[in-house]
């Protein structure tokens, strides 16, 4: 792995991160001693999400949006009994 003083990084830091990039890692030295490693990203792979796993899984009531119109509209508008 090769090792580059600062100054010359911050020269040609476009065409040292377009080397990282395709996978040459390297080291940023300051005054001969090693900070920093760079190296290439590795992006995560994507999860294929299945369709339908939870199929069956849940009840859902015809009714769910009756039945307590009346219940929740006292409880936003304060009119409590």
């Amino acid at each position: 792995m090769k090792t580059i003083n600062i100054h010359e990084a911050k020269t040609h830091l476009s065409r040292l991160v377009e080397e990282a990039a395709n996978g040459e890692a390297f080291v940023i030295a300051k005054a001969g001693k090693p900070m920093v490693k760079v190296v290439p990203l590795e992006e995560a792979p994507k999860k294929k999400r299945k369709i339908g796993v939870l199929d069956g899984q849940f009840f859902i009531p015809d009714d769910l949006d009756k039945g307590m119109d009346k219940e929740i509209e006292d409880l936003f508008y304060g009119n409590h009994e």
